[in-house]
Protein backbone atom coordinates (compact mmCIF):
# COMPACT_ATOMS: atom_id res chain seq x y z
CA UNK A 1 0.00 0.00 0.00
CA UNK A 2 1.45 3.40 -0.86
CA UNK A 3 0.68 6.27 1.25
CA UNK A 4 -0.10 9.45 0.09
CA UNK A 5 2.51 12.27 1.34
CA UNK A 6 -0.28 14.44 3.50
CA UNK A 7 -0.89 11.04 5.23
CA UNK A 8 2.67 10.27 6.22
CA UNK A 9 3.55 13.92 7.25
CA UNK A 10 0.40 13.88 9.49
CA UNK A 11 1.82 10.34 10.89
CA UNK A 12 5.00 11.45 11.28
CA UNK A 13 4.09 14.93 13.25
CA UNK A 14 1.66 13.19 15.31
CA UNK A 15 5.28 11.09 16.61
CA UNK A 16 7.44 13.70 16.75
CA UNK A 17 4.98 16.11 18.78
CA UNK A 18 5.01 13.35 21.53
CA UNK A 19 8.67 13.38 21.40
CA UNK A 20 9.82 16.74 21.26
CA UNK A 21 7.01 17.49 24.63
CA UNK A 22 9.84 14.49 25.91
CA UNK A 23 12.48 16.94 24.77
CA UNK A 24 11.24 19.64 26.33
CA UNK A 25 10.47 18.48 29.39
CA UNK A 26 13.71 16.43 29.71
CA UNK A 27 15.55 20.14 29.05
CA UNK A 28 13.77 22.13 31.45
CA UNK A 29 14.12 19.86 34.13
CA UNK A 30 17.64 18.45 33.37
CA UNK A 31 19.55 21.52 32.60
CA UNK A 32 20.41 23.63 35.46
CA UNK A 33 20.14 27.01 35.99
CA UNK A 34 23.45 28.57 36.07
CA UNK A 35 24.41 26.27 33.01
CA UNK A 36 26.99 28.03 30.08
CA UNK A 37 25.84 26.13 27.21
CA UNK A 38 22.91 27.28 25.15
CA UNK A 39 20.71 25.00 23.04
CA UNK A 40 18.48 26.72 20.43
CA UNK A 41 16.17 24.10 21.02
CA UNK A 42 13.59 25.63 18.74
CA UNK A 43 15.50 25.72 15.93
CA UNK A 44 17.11 22.44 16.10
CA UNK A 45 13.02 20.67 16.57
CA UNK A 46 12.40 23.36 13.24
CA UNK A 47 15.35 21.66 11.14
CA UNK A 48 14.95 17.72 12.50
CA UNK A 49 11.38 18.03 11.24
CA UNK A 50 12.36 20.12 7.88
CA UNK A 51 14.74 16.68 7.34
CA UNK A 52 12.30 14.04 8.64
CA UNK A 53 9.61 15.00 6.71
CA UNK A 54 11.83 15.42 3.27
CA UNK A 55 13.32 11.85 3.81
CA UNK A 56 9.82 10.68 4.18
CA UNK A 57 8.37 12.83 1.38
CA UNK A 58 11.25 11.82 -1.05
CA UNK A 59 10.37 8.00 0.05
CA UNK A 60 6.51 8.35 -0.92
CA UNK A 61 7.90 9.68 -4.12
CA UNK A 62 10.34 6.92 -5.25
CA UNK A 63 8.06 4.81 -4.24
CA UNK A 64 4.90 6.27 -6.24
CA UNK A 65 7.33 6.98 -9.41
CA UNK A 66 8.24 2.97 -9.25
CA UNK A 67 4.47 1.94 -9.18
CA UNK A 68 4.19 4.15 -12.50
CA UNK A 69 7.78 2.86 -13.86
CA UNK A 70 6.20 -1.04 -13.85
CA UNK A 71 2.63 -0.11 -14.93
CA UNK A 72 4.69 1.05 -18.31
CA UNK A 73 6.92 -1.65 -18.16
CA UNK A 74 4.01 -3.89 -18.70
CA UNK A 75 1.56 -2.20 -20.84
CA UNK A 76 2.27 -4.03 -24.29
CA UNK A 77 1.38 -0.76 -26.12
CA UNK A 78 5.00 0.71 -25.27
CA UNK A 79 7.88 -0.08 -27.40
CA UNK A 80 9.79 -2.93 -25.96
CA UNK A 81 13.82 -2.72 -25.24
CA UNK A 82 14.52 -4.41 -28.44
CA UNK A 83 12.23 -1.75 -30.61
CA UNK A 84 14.41 1.03 -28.90
CA UNK A 85 17.54 0.10 -29.47
CA UNK A 86 16.74 -0.62 -33.04
CA UNK A 87 15.57 2.89 -33.76
CA UNK A 88 18.80 4.11 -31.56
CA UNK A 89 21.07 5.83 -34.10
CA UNK A 90 23.69 2.56 -35.64
CA UNK A 91 26.55 5.93 -35.53
CA UNK A 92 26.64 6.52 -31.92
CA UNK A 93 27.19 4.23 -29.25
CA UNK A 94 26.03 4.04 -26.19
CA UNK A 95 28.94 4.62 -23.48
CA UNK A 96 26.87 3.67 -20.74
CA UNK A 97 24.43 1.15 -20.48
CA UNK A 98 22.88 -2.01 -19.01
CA UNK A 99 25.64 -4.07 -17.64
CA UNK A 100 25.72 -8.10 -16.92
CA UNK A 101 23.26 -8.96 -14.23
CA UNK A 102 21.40 -5.80 -14.82
CA UNK A 103 18.35 -7.21 -16.66
CA UNK A 104 14.99 -5.45 -16.05
CA UNK A 105 17.07 -2.42 -14.73
CA UNK A 106 16.39 1.12 -16.85
CA UNK A 107 19.73 3.25 -17.24
CA UNK A 108 20.47 6.10 -18.84
CA UNK A 109 22.27 5.78 -22.45
CA UNK A 110 24.89 8.24 -22.90
CA UNK A 111 25.69 8.34 -26.74
CA UNK A 112 29.49 9.79 -28.09
CA UNK A 113 29.72 11.70 -30.90
CA UNK A 114 33.38 11.75 -31.06
CA UNK A 115 34.65 11.28 -34.82
CA UNK A 116 38.40 12.29 -33.96
CA UNK A 117 40.93 10.39 -35.81
CA UNK A 118 44.65 11.71 -35.40
CA UNK A 119 47.15 12.11 -38.41
CA UNK A 120 49.01 9.00 -38.49
CA UNK A 121 52.62 10.84 -39.68
CA UNK A 122 54.05 12.66 -36.99
CA UNK A 123 55.19 16.08 -37.64
CA UNK A 124 56.00 16.97 -34.26
CA UNK A 125 55.90 14.96 -30.44
CA UNK A 126 57.20 16.00 -27.28
CA UNK A 127 56.72 14.86 -24.14
CA UNK A 128 59.96 16.32 -21.73
CA UNK A 129 61.21 12.87 -21.49
CA UNK A 130 64.74 14.22 -23.47
CA UNK A 131 64.84 17.51 -20.95
CA UNK A 132 65.93 17.20 -17.58
CA UNK A 133 63.44 18.16 -14.30
CA UNK A 134 63.86 22.05 -13.82
CA UNK A 135 65.20 22.53 -16.64
CA UNK A 136 63.14 25.05 -19.78
CA UNK A 137 62.43 22.39 -22.55
CA UNK A 138 64.96 22.02 -25.71
CA UNK A 139 62.51 22.50 -28.31
CA UNK A 140 60.65 25.73 -27.07
CA UNK A 141 61.41 29.33 -26.24
CA UNK A 142 59.39 31.86 -24.12
CA UNK A 143 59.97 35.52 -22.73
CA UNK A 144 59.17 34.70 -19.58
CA UNK A 145 60.04 30.93 -17.81
CA UNK A 146 58.46 27.57 -17.87
CA UNK A 147 60.41 24.59 -16.33
CA UNK A 148 60.08 20.70 -16.72
CA UNK A 149 58.11 18.89 -13.58
CA UNK A 150 56.98 15.80 -12.27
CA UNK A 151 54.00 14.89 -10.01
CA UNK A 152 53.12 12.23 -7.81
CA UNK A 153 50.24 11.32 -9.61
CA UNK A 154 50.46 11.79 -13.24
CA UNK A 155 53.01 10.00 -15.02
CA UNK A 156 55.93 11.40 -16.99
CA UNK A 157 57.31 14.64 -17.46
CA UNK A 158 55.17 18.55 -17.99
CA UNK A 159 56.10 22.00 -18.54
CA UNK A 160 54.59 24.09 -16.21
CA UNK A 161 54.48 27.73 -16.79
CA UNK A 162 52.83 30.51 -14.71
CA UNK A 163 51.41 33.94 -15.21
CA UNK A 164 51.32 36.04 -18.52
CA UNK A 165 54.45 35.18 -20.69
CA UNK A 166 54.40 33.38 -23.51
CA UNK A 167 56.12 29.39 -24.45
CA UNK A 168 55.86 28.50 -28.29
CA UNK A 169 57.72 25.87 -30.35
CA UNK A 170 61.29 26.90 -31.61
CA UNK A 171 60.66 25.49 -34.70
CA UNK A 172 58.47 27.02 -37.34
CA UNK A 173 55.78 23.66 -39.32
CA UNK A 174 55.01 23.21 -42.54
CA UNK A 175 51.62 22.14 -42.17
CA UNK A 176 49.41 20.45 -45.10
CA UNK A 177 45.31 21.04 -45.53
CA UNK A 178 44.51 17.96 -42.98
CA UNK A 179 46.36 17.72 -39.57
CA UNK A 180 45.61 17.29 -35.80
CA UNK A 181 47.43 18.48 -32.90
CA UNK A 182 46.93 16.86 -29.74
CA UNK A 183 48.16 17.72 -25.89
CA UNK A 184 47.95 16.64 -22.53
CA UNK A 185 46.79 19.75 -19.90
CA UNK A 186 46.51 20.02 -16.25
CA UNK A 187 45.02 23.56 -15.17
CA UNK A 188 46.22 24.51 -11.49
CA UNK A 189 45.83 27.26 -8.98
CA UNK A 190 47.80 30.28 -9.18
CA UNK A 191 49.31 31.89 -6.19
CA UNK A 192 46.05 33.37 -4.76
CA UNK A 193 44.76 29.48 -4.91
CA UNK A 194 42.10 30.65 -7.92
CA UNK A 195 42.22 28.80 -11.56
CA UNK A 196 42.74 31.20 -13.82
CA UNK A 197 43.19 28.68 -17.02
CA UNK A 198 45.46 28.72 -19.43
CA UNK A 199 45.53 29.90 -23.70
CA UNK A 200 46.44 27.58 -26.52
CA UNK A 201 47.12 29.52 -29.83
CA UNK A 202 47.72 27.90 -33.10
CA UNK A 203 48.97 30.63 -35.34
CA UNK A 204 50.78 32.20 -37.57
CA UNK A 205 54.04 33.53 -36.85
CA UNK A 206 55.81 36.62 -37.89
CA UNK A 207 59.36 36.28 -36.50
CA UNK A 208 60.98 32.79 -36.73
CA UNK A 209 63.19 33.09 -33.71
CA UNK A 210 61.17 35.79 -31.64
CA UNK A 211 58.24 36.71 -29.70
CA UNK A 212 55.15 37.83 -31.92
CA UNK A 213 53.91 40.24 -29.02
CA UNK A 214 50.30 41.60 -28.80
CA UNK A 215 46.73 40.05 -28.26
CA UNK A 216 46.77 39.25 -31.92
CA UNK A 217 49.44 38.00 -32.92
CA UNK A 218 51.87 37.29 -35.50
CA UNK A 219 49.92 36.62 -39.08
CA UNK A 220 46.31 35.18 -38.09
CA UNK A 221 45.25 32.01 -36.06
CA UNK A 222 43.42 30.16 -33.75
CA UNK A 223 43.40 30.31 -30.32
CA UNK A 224 41.96 28.18 -27.06
CA UNK A 225 41.50 29.46 -23.56
CA UNK A 226 39.69 28.76 -20.33
CA UNK A 227 38.82 31.35 -17.93
CA UNK A 228 38.35 29.54 -14.82
CA UNK A 229 37.45 26.37 -15.73
CA UNK A 230 34.89 27.76 -18.92
CA UNK A 231 36.33 26.91 -22.66
CA UNK A 232 36.57 30.43 -24.63
CA UNK A 233 37.90 30.54 -28.49
CA UNK A 234 38.31 33.09 -30.83
CA UNK A 235 40.22 33.72 -34.13
CA UNK A 236 42.00 36.65 -35.56
CA UNK A 237 42.59 37.42 -39.04
CA UNK A 238 44.32 40.28 -41.30
CA UNK A 239 43.08 41.66 -44.08
CA UNK A 240 40.17 43.81 -45.82
CA UNK A 241 38.12 40.64 -46.46
CA UNK A 242 39.45 38.28 -43.57
CA UNK A 243 38.47 40.49 -40.73
CA UNK A 244 34.57 39.83 -41.69
CA UNK A 245 35.43 36.11 -41.01
CA UNK A 246 36.65 36.50 -37.61
CA UNK A 247 34.72 34.50 -34.98
CA UNK A 248 34.84 34.61 -31.45
CA UNK A 249 32.61 32.36 -28.40
CA UNK A 250 32.57 30.38 -25.29
CA UNK A 251 30.90 27.15 -24.34
CA UNK A 252 28.99 27.46 -21.24
CA UNK A 253 27.79 23.93 -20.72
CA UNK A 254 28.88 22.80 -17.70
CA UNK A 255 30.24 19.39 -18.97
CA UNK A 256 33.03 21.26 -20.59
CA UNK A 257 34.06 23.47 -17.81
CA UNK A 258 37.69 22.14 -16.21
CA UNK A 259 38.56 21.68 -12.73
CA UNK A 260 41.69 22.27 -11.16
CA UNK A 261 44.64 19.58 -11.23
CA UNK A 262 42.79 17.04 -13.40
CA UNK A 263 44.28 15.77 -16.73
CA UNK A 264 42.11 17.06 -20.06
CA UNK A 265 43.29 15.42 -23.74
CA UNK A 266 42.73 18.65 -26.12
CA UNK A 267 42.56 17.32 -29.67
CA UNK A 268 42.37 20.22 -32.70
CA UNK A 269 41.54 18.33 -36.18
CA UNK A 270 41.77 20.77 -39.31
CA UNK A 271 40.49 20.16 -42.29
CA UNK A 272 41.40 23.00 -45.07
CA UNK A 273 38.99 25.97 -43.36
CA UNK A 274 37.55 23.49 -41.24
CA UNK A 275 38.29 23.17 -37.32
CA UNK A 276 37.30 20.74 -34.57
CA UNK A 277 38.19 21.18 -31.19
CA UNK A 278 37.52 17.61 -28.44
CA UNK A 279 38.11 18.12 -24.75
CA UNK A 280 38.72 14.09 -23.68
CA UNK A 281 35.90 12.36 -25.60
CA UNK A 282 33.11 15.23 -26.04
CA UNK A 283 33.24 17.50 -29.31
CA UNK A 284 33.89 21.06 -28.17
CA UNK A 285 33.61 22.82 -31.45
CA UNK A 286 33.22 22.23 -34.75
CA UNK A 287 34.06 25.63 -37.06
CA UNK A 288 33.68 25.08 -40.69
CA UNK A 289 35.34 28.25 -41.78
CA UNK A 290 38.27 28.98 -38.67
CA UNK A 291 40.90 29.09 -41.75
CA UNK A 292 39.49 30.61 -44.65
CA UNK A 293 41.63 30.11 -47.72
CA UNK A 294 43.93 32.72 -48.20
CA UNK A 295 43.62 34.44 -44.76
CA UNK A 296 46.01 32.21 -42.53
CA UNK A 297 48.32 29.20 -42.80
CA UNK A 298 49.37 28.13 -38.91
CA UNK A 299 52.40 27.35 -38.65
CA UNK A 300 53.25 27.19 -34.22
CA UNK A 301 51.49 26.33 -31.67
CA UNK A 302 52.01 28.59 -28.31
CA UNK A 303 51.06 28.33 -24.38
CA UNK A 304 50.55 31.19 -21.95
CA UNK A 305 48.34 33.48 -19.88
CA UNK A 306 47.47 31.09 -17.09
CA UNK A 307 49.08 28.16 -14.93
CA UNK A 308 48.74 24.95 -16.73
CA UNK A 309 50.90 21.83 -16.92
CA UNK A 310 51.36 20.47 -20.30
CA UNK A 311 52.57 17.48 -22.39
CA UNK A 312 52.00 14.60 -25.10
CA UNK A 313 52.45 17.33 -27.61
CA UNK A 314 51.57 15.57 -30.63
CA UNK A 315 51.08 17.18 -34.49
CA UNK A 316 50.45 15.22 -37.13
CA UNK A 317 49.66 14.90 -41.25
CA UNK A 318 47.17 13.05 -43.03
CA UNK A 319 44.04 11.96 -42.92
CA UNK A 320 44.38 8.20 -42.33
CA UNK A 321 42.95 6.04 -45.46
CA UNK A 322 41.89 3.23 -43.16
CA UNK A 323 39.68 1.28 -45.16
CA UNK A 324 42.16 0.73 -48.05
CA UNK A 325 45.10 0.19 -45.25
CA UNK A 326 43.21 -2.45 -44.06
CA UNK A 327 41.38 -3.98 -46.88
CA UNK A 328 43.94 -3.52 -49.71
CA UNK A 329 47.27 -3.47 -48.32
CA UNK A 330 46.35 -6.08 -45.45
CA UNK A 331 48.18 -3.69 -43.05
CA UNK A 332 47.17 -0.69 -40.62
CA UNK A 333 49.27 0.82 -38.10
CA UNK A 334 47.55 3.52 -35.67
CA UNK A 335 48.53 5.70 -33.61
CA UNK A 336 44.52 6.99 -32.87
CA UNK A 337 43.85 3.85 -30.05
CA UNK A 338 45.13 5.62 -26.52
CA UNK A 339 46.56 4.25 -23.49
CA UNK A 340 47.72 6.03 -19.89
CA UNK A 341 51.47 5.37 -19.19
CA UNK A 342 52.21 1.54 -18.21
CA UNK A 343 48.07 0.68 -18.64
CA UNK A 344 46.01 -1.14 -20.79
CA UNK A 345 42.99 0.62 -20.27
CA UNK A 346 41.69 2.36 -23.73
CA UNK A 347 40.86 5.58 -23.25
CA UNK A 348 37.89 7.17 -24.43
CA UNK A 349 39.28 9.19 -27.14
CA UNK A 350 40.32 6.06 -29.42
CA UNK A 351 36.52 6.27 -29.79
CA UNK A 352 36.75 7.69 -33.41
CA UNK A 353 39.62 5.56 -34.67
CA UNK A 354 37.86 1.88 -32.97
CA UNK A 355 34.35 3.37 -34.81
CA UNK A 356 35.99 3.71 -38.21
CA UNK A 357 37.72 0.31 -37.98
CA UNK A 358 34.75 -1.89 -36.19
CA UNK A 359 32.77 -0.13 -39.47
CA UNK A 360 34.97 -2.07 -42.16
CA UNK A 361 35.18 -4.83 -40.24
CA UNK A 362 31.24 -5.38 -40.06
CA UNK A 363 31.06 -4.35 -43.74
CA UNK A 364 32.92 -7.13 -44.86
CA UNK A 365 32.32 -9.91 -42.34
CA UNK A 366 34.83 -12.61 -44.17
CA UNK A 367 38.13 -11.47 -43.03
CA UNK A 368 39.67 -12.30 -40.13
CA UNK A 369 41.90 -9.73 -38.22
CA UNK A 370 45.29 -10.02 -35.68
CA UNK A 371 45.66 -7.36 -33.22
CA UNK A 372 49.07 -6.64 -32.53
CA UNK A 373 50.39 -3.95 -29.82
CA UNK A 374 53.76 -2.49 -29.85
CA UNK A 375 55.80 -0.53 -27.29
CA UNK A 376 58.70 1.87 -27.33
CA UNK A 377 62.15 0.42 -25.23
CA UNK A 378 61.48 2.31 -21.83
CA UNK A 379 60.97 -0.29 -19.16
CA UNK A 380 62.10 -4.15 -18.70
CA UNK A 381 61.64 -6.15 -22.05
CA UNK A 382 59.07 -8.54 -20.40
CA UNK A 383 57.29 -5.97 -18.86
CA UNK A 384 56.62 -4.31 -22.00
CA UNK A 385 55.90 -7.77 -23.98
CA UNK A 386 53.55 -8.29 -21.57
CA UNK A 387 51.82 -4.61 -21.34
CA UNK A 388 51.60 -4.99 -25.54
CA UNK A 389 49.74 -8.43 -25.42
CA UNK A 390 47.16 -6.71 -22.68
CA UNK A 391 46.76 -3.90 -24.64
CA UNK A 392 45.87 -5.79 -28.07
CA UNK A 393 43.04 -7.89 -25.95
CA UNK A 394 41.95 -4.49 -24.59
CA UNK A 395 41.35 -3.31 -28.03
CA UNK A 396 39.63 -6.33 -28.69
CA UNK A 397 37.29 -6.06 -26.41
CA UNK A 398 36.07 -3.06 -27.28
CA UNK A 399 35.62 -3.53 -30.27
CA UNK A 400 33.46 -6.73 -29.45
CA UNK A 401 31.88 -4.96 -26.48
CA UNK A 402 31.14 -1.87 -28.15
CA UNK A 403 30.76 -2.20 -31.88
CA UNK A 404 29.56 -5.58 -31.98
CA UNK A 405 32.17 -7.05 -33.99
CA UNK A 406 32.66 -11.02 -33.42
CA UNK A 407 35.36 -11.91 -30.88
CA UNK A 408 35.92 -14.88 -33.33
CA UNK A 409 37.19 -12.72 -36.65
CA UNK A 410 40.14 -10.91 -34.10
CA UNK A 411 43.50 -12.51 -32.40
CA UNK A 412 45.62 -10.84 -30.76
CA UNK A 413 48.93 -10.77 -30.22
CA UNK A 414 51.87 -8.16 -28.20
CA UNK A 415 55.27 -7.62 -29.69
CA UNK A 416 56.65 -5.45 -26.58
CA UNK A 417 60.04 -3.35 -27.68
CA UNK A 418 61.05 -6.19 -30.28
CA UNK A 419 60.18 -4.70 -33.28
CA UNK A 420 60.37 -0.75 -32.96
CA UNK A 421 59.89 1.12 -36.72
CA UNK A 422 62.59 3.56 -35.57
CA UNK A 423 65.29 4.13 -33.30
CA UNK A 424 63.87 4.36 -29.81
CA UNK A 425 66.02 7.52 -29.48
CA UNK A 426 64.26 10.54 -29.69
CA UNK A 427 60.45 11.43 -28.41
CA UNK A 428 59.11 11.55 -31.75
CA UNK A 429 60.58 7.80 -32.58
CA UNK A 430 59.74 6.51 -29.54
CA UNK A 431 56.21 7.49 -30.10
CA UNK A 432 56.33 6.09 -33.46
CA UNK A 433 57.15 2.27 -31.60
CA UNK A 434 53.96 2.92 -29.42
CA UNK A 435 51.38 1.75 -31.64
CA UNK A 436 48.46 -0.79 -32.56
CA UNK A 437 48.41 -2.37 -35.21
CA UNK A 438 46.05 -4.00 -37.53
CA UNK A 439 47.18 -7.37 -39.95
CA UNK A 440 44.49 -9.11 -42.56
CA UNK A 441 44.90 -12.81 -42.24
CA UNK A 442 44.84 -14.78 -45.14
Amino acid sequence: MVYGIHSIENIIIMKLVFKILCLVTFFGLAAPSNAQIKIDLKKKIENKINQRLNQKADKAIDKSLDAVEEGVKGDPSKDSPSDKAADAPKSETPSSGNQPGDEGKSSLQIYSKNDFIPGDKIIFYDDFSQDAVGDFPALWNTNGSAEVVTTNIFPGNWMKFNGLESIWTDELFSLPDNYTVEFDVIPLKDKEGNMPGFMMRLMQADNVKAWDPGTTPGKGGFQFHTDYGMPFYSTWLYGTECEKMNIDGHKDDEMYKQKAEQKYHIALWVQKSRLRLYQNDNKVLDLPKAFPAGCVKPDRIRFEQGAAMVSNIRIAAGAPDIRNKLLTKGKLITYGIYFDTNKDVVKPESYGTLKEIAAILNEVPDIKVQITGHTDSDGQDAANLDLSKRRAASVKNELVKTFNVKGDRLVTDGKGESQPVAPNDTPVNKALNRRVEFVKLK
